[in-house]
Parts: C-alpha cells; structure tokens; sequence
C-alpha cells in the first residue's frame, strides 16, 4: 500500500563514495523517514538549468527515530554526477516516499540485490520480521554494503569476473551453496529478476520482484515508466501497468518480462 507523500527540502548530513561510481547520502528528512518502508523510493529534484526531471532513487535506510534518511545510488549521468556533488549543509528537494514497498510476510526469505538493486535490501533485512540469506550479485570485488547486510543474515555473493564468491550470477550462488527459501525479495536489473521469476515459479516459491525503469513524473501521470503485465489495468485499460506507482514491487506472476 502506498503511504501519503511529501515533498520536502532536505539537508545533507554526510556524503561519500563507497565503491567506483557509488555513492552514499545521508539526508535530514524526517517527513519522509517516518512513513517509508521497505522497496519505497523517493524522487530527488536538483532544481538545476536543464534537470527539470527529478531522479527516482530507491531508499537504503529510513530511520523513523532519527528522521535520518539514506541513499545509494550509482551515479548514471549528469543529474546524479550533480548530486554526487552535494556537500553537508546543502539541500536538495524530495517527494516521497513513492510506490509500494515488499511485504513483511514469511519465515525463510531469499532477500537478492544486483548491481545498484542491493540498497533497497539493507531497509528490508532490517524489517524483516522471519529468517533471511542475503543474495548479493555485483559486477567485481567492489561489495558495497555487504558487510553492514552481514549483520541482518548470511551473505552469499556472487561477482560476474568471479573476483569474489561465486563466480556468476546470483542463481549461480543459491545453487553452490545449496540454499534454500520459501520466498524471493528480489530488486535489481531485468535479466536478473527475470531469473528469479523462472526459479521461483520451477521450485513454487512466492516472489516480489522491484522493477527498474525510467521515470519522468514518479507519479503515475505520465505513463512513461510501464511495464507490461499478465492482467489489464484498470487505469490505461491494456496490460500495462505502472512502475512508480503500482510498483515498483509486483508478484513475480503479475509483470512479463
């Protein structure tokens, strides 16, 4: 379900670089921290000549106690090379938190992030009210918030140049270490989640899987960040439905990929 949102202007508390291109910011939004669960993102304004368009970011970390919110985001372009920029004591303009988040449901749960989908992990494994194991897929020997993921369940890694844990993907990883679930939270690129959403339905595990897209709006206004799906919606009458704002987590069964 989705929680009421806010636009806000946020401070920046601290930022650094925590692997090639990857950045970690932490904001004082309390507006924002208190309502936002797990899988949320927010859209973050630059309000920059020429980045009309705001950047959707998936949220890390919302502390609800201390209105600290945090971002991990791999710097894609201009918009996010200007928000790398950012130093303590500057703003930037929020709105969230937007889309639905994972449910917190089950025992024995598979949490898997690929790439710059492992962020949204560390809120969940934090959440999560059963036992997880930590699926982790990164490109090489970079593996950023591993170890703080480390201290919510096992972690198992896998890296595409085999510098680190298994060699391969992260089913390459489930498979070597023999692991076993009854659900997948799964957040990262579409090969990957198309995968899960194979495994899953061969060995009949539920699955929630967060979708990747671009976004103009964040809203659901503009139908810019559609995926196509296996029922029609309601809203664009065909079977579409839309990332920011049905999603981005959808039941593996729901979304064609």
């Amino acid at each position: 379900m989705e929680k009421s949102k806010e636009m806000i202007i946020a401070e920046v508390i601290s930022q650094e670089q925590i692997a090639p291109g990857v950045h970690d910011l932490k904001l004082a939004a309390e507006a924002i921290a208190i309502k936002a669960v797990p899988g949320q993102f927010v859209n973050v304004y630059l309000d920059t000549d020429g980045k009309l368009l705001p950047r959707p970011i998936s949220i890390c970390e919302a502390d609800e106690k201390t209105g600290v919110l945090r971002l991990v985001y791999r710097v894609a372009g201009k918009g996010t090379e200007i928000l790398s920029g950012k130093k303590p004591g500057e703003s930037v303009r929020l709105l969230g938190p937007l889309g639905n988040g994972f449910p917190l449901e089950g025992q024995n749960a598979f949490l898997i992030g690929g790439g710059i989908g492992i962020p949204p992990m560390l809120e969940l494994a934090k959440r999560f009210p059963g036992d997880v194991q930590i699926v982790l897929g990164y490109a090489d020997k970079n593996l950023f918030l591993a170890e703080e993921l480390g201290e919510y369940g096992p972690v198992y890694v896998s890296t595409d140049d085999g510098s680190r844990g298994t060699p391969g993907n992260v089913i390459d990883a489930i498979r070597a270490n023999d692991l076993k679930a009854d659900v997948i939270y799964a957040c990262g690129p579409k090969p990957m989640l198309r995968s899960l959403k194979e495994y899953a339905a061969r060995h009949e595990m539920e699955c929630y899987l967060s979708m990747e897209e671009r976004m103009a709006c964040g809203v659901g206004a503009c139908l810019g960040c559609v995926c196509e799906t296996t029922e029609t919606d309601a809203h664009s009458n065909v079977k579409n439905k839309r990332v920011c704002k049905d999603g981005p987590v959808f039941r593996a069964e729901e979304i064609q990929l």
